[in-house]
């Protein structure tokens, strides 16, 4: 799903997401605290409406920070494994802080929503972030998800969790498209080169 400042939530779990926010060739969409803003609350980091007054161009830069810590390291881990000194780094980040605390509360049409008891602060929403990125690393299960997308020029990966685990794209939609796009041109190109050989 692409979102709104062309922001991706569609790579399985939060801090892929978070790594999806840049892409080869350089595409920053953490452009400012706008854009971090909808990326906390459609990655769903923070609940629709909690209050998030305190995001600045400071909260933007430790967030891309983060983000290319776990680009190092999920890659590496695809790869065979991440350095050390990057895991102190992600586990530190996971440490750093306690996570806002989530609380149920009752909608105005009686349902149940999830918000915060106060405004959080970037820590807290980092550590959320980082949690999010050990616990994939170490499940065994949703790790062997993990797959780099097959889209030329795409260096996104995402949790596979398709049937038969046939899915190739980060995004059908995007990556995807851009792969049929490319075939039926090859297609056209190889019949049109057919049909002049022929005429010859």
């Amino acid at each position: 799903m692409v979102a709104p400042h062309g922001l991706r939530f569609d790579c399985g779990r939060i801090c892929l997401d978070l790594v999806a926010t840049t892409s080869d060739p350089p595409a920053e969409r953490l452009t400012g605290p706008e854009h971090l803003t909808a990326w906390l609350v459609g990655a769903g980091v923070v609940p629709h409406g909690a209050p998030l007054e305190g995001v600045d161009g400071h909260w933007v830069a430790r967030f891309r920070a983060l983000r290319e810590l776990l680009r190092r390291v999920v890659h590496d881990e695809l790869r065979g494994r991440a350095a050390d000194t990057d895991l102190v780094l992600l586990n530190t980040a996971a440490a750093a802080a306690h996570p806002p605390a989530v609380r149920a509360v009752r909608a105005e049409d009686g349902s149940l929503a999830r918000t915060f008891p106060g405004p959080p602060d970037c820590a807290g929403l980092l550590a959320a972030v980082a949690r999010d990125a050990v616990g994939l690393l170490t499940d065994t299960a949703a790790r062997g998800q993990l797959r780099q997308c097959a889209g030329a020029n795409c260096t996104l990966v995402y949790l596979d969790t398709s049937r038969g685990r046939r899915r190739r794209w980060c995004s059908s939609e995007v990556c995807g498209n851009r792969e049929r796009v490319a075939r039926h041109r090859r297609r056209t190109t190889g019949r049109e080169a057919a049909g002049r050989d022929g005429e010859g």
